[in-house]
């Protein structure tokens, strides 16, 4: 079974995280949300989601990760030293990792960008450091797969489904769900 960590900081986007474990649990993915800062983390829209585990607590190997997107959750990610090193692990080791919305600047400030097409919301899209930046919705490429903020929640969330267990398998679920 797929591992998926989902990093949930103070001031996250709500729907960019909970559309995406939503689609990834009804996938089959065993996904795990962990708090930065605690367990009970408020969104930015004062929508409050106990984590499974806290940042603190020991987190086995994983296929995937998540950054969700909002002010100032992206800000709060990017400052955890444990969260920006679960990054650079998952990139080292060429396993998946989504960012939507103002997220997918973590990802340029890290240079993971380099020569990859990626979208972010537009406001953060001269932060995508050597990427080639797109209008898209949804971009996928590589190992990193970005999305451009709440509206496109669920159509990444198919992109990570279908990371993980291929267009069939997103393409089943998203007909199954309506989408």
């Amino acid at each position: 079974m797929a591992k998926v960590l989902v990093f949930l900081a103070e001031g996250f986007e709500e729907i960019e995280a909970v559309t995406p474990i939503d689609i990834l649990r009804r996938a089959g993915a065993d996904v795990c949300t962990v708090g930065v800062g605690g367990k009970l983390i408020k969104g930015a829209h004062g929508i409050a989601v106990e984590a499974d585990v806290a940042i603190g607590d020991e987190i086995s190997d994983f296929d995937m990760l998540i950054l969700p997107g909002g002010m100032p959750g992206t800000d709060n990610l990017e400052k955890n030293e444990t969260v920006i090193s679960l990054v650079k692990k998952a990139y080292s080791e060429g396993k998946y990792i989504g960012a939507i919305c103002a997220a997918p600047k973590i990802l340029g400030a890290l240079g993971m960008l380099e020569g990859k097409a990626a979208t972010s919301f537009p406001e953060f899209q001269s932060f995508l450091k050597g990427a080639k930046v797109t209008q898209e919705p949804v971009v996928f490429d590589g190992n990193i797969i970005t999305a451009k903020g709440a509206g496109a929640a669920a159509k990444f969330a198919f992109a990570l489904v279908t990371a993980l267990f291929g267009e069939k398998a997103a393409a089943e679920l998203s007909a199954k769900m309506h989408y």
